[in-house]
């Protein structure tokens, strides 16, 4: 392993900043910066070694490729991180704008829907990480909510409940059981999990989370978080009667004065559901 590679994870290892997820991300994208950093002749730095010409060159190649703003603003977010933890704050500008970064576009009326099929579901052969993916599409769930939920203690009858253990932000929820496809899965679930949760009993919650995004990788299906816009745009349409605007339904300047209260209540209603805080947040899963 190069000296970067490795002193940055070693950086990673020491600094458990954040939860699981994000501390994994974290070293994800330094790795990726110190392999790019390699590419273009950087081949003897260390941790200690960042300088503002390195996040010059990264942040202009990363605008050159045509990544989009919010992964540039992520991967920023992690330079701020390492040059902090190295004692070397002043190397990173703490304006994005001082780099020609542009703000994050949260409205794109393209839809990221994606229905799961049953051609999806053959493809995983983990009977945990499938059941995991059935219940993320049934009722909109991250991906680590639908590891760590207990099915039996969630089924509350009318109501999936999370608790706050499960969820991001330790943000406790409800979300309505609506149909019979929801209550089939969740049935299935119960069934298969027992008492316990969909993490197998000899594992923790970070090796399922491994094989459930390996499962997913092998079998094709990267974009599971599409699950949660197909959840949303499908509850859209039952709330207010018109496909949500990322589907193809009128944008926000198109509806009636009493059409806009319906698509404020829908939005509302879908935020909570998908466990956010900000009702702004539904743009990105239903357009505007």
């Amino acid at each position: 392993m190069r000296d970067l590679n490795y002193e940055l994870k070693q950086l990673c290892h020491r600094n458990r900043d954040g939860s699981y997820s994000t501390q994994r991300d974290r070293e994800r994208v330094l790795d990726q910066i110190a392999n790019q950093l390699h590419d273009w002749g950087y081949q003897h730095m260390g941790a200690d070694s960042l300088k503002s010409k390195h996040v010059e060159r990264l942040v202009e190649s990363w605008k050159e490729t045509g990544l989009a703003v919010g992964t540039i603003k992520n991967r920023m977010a992690e330079l701020r991180w390492w040059a902090e933890k190295i004692g070397r704050q002043k190397v990173v500008a703490n304006d994005n704008a001082h780099y020609g970064i542009g703000q994050r576009q949260y409205v794109t009326n393209v839809s990221k829907a994606r229905e799961l099929t049953a051609g999806d579901l053959s493809k995983i052969t983990d009977p945990y990480t499938r059941m995991s993916v059935q219940l993320q599409a049934a009722f909109g769930l991250r991906r680590g909510e639908s590891i760590k939920i207990r099915p039996e203690w969630a089924d509350r009858g009318d109501k999936l409940v999370l608790k706050d253990t499960w969820t991001k932000g330790g943000r406790a929820r409800e979300i309505p059981i609506r149909n019979e496809e929801q209550r089939r899965i969740l049935d299935e679930a119960k069934r298969f999990a027992g008492r316990g949760s969909l993490i197998p009993a000899d594992q923790r919650y970070v090796e399922q989370l491994r094989r459930f995004e390996y499962q997913c990788a092998r079998a094709g299906s990267h974009r599971v978080h599409g699950h949660r816009h197909q959840y949303a745009q499908t509850r859209y349409r039952e709330i207010t009667g018109w496909a949500a605007p990322a589907a193809g339904g009128p944008c926000s300047r198109e509806l009636t004065v009493a059409q806009k209260a319906l698509d404020q209540e829908a939005r509302l209603t879908i935020s909570g559901e998908l466990g956010h805080e900000r009702e702004q947040i539904t743009a990105i899963y239903l357009g505007r």
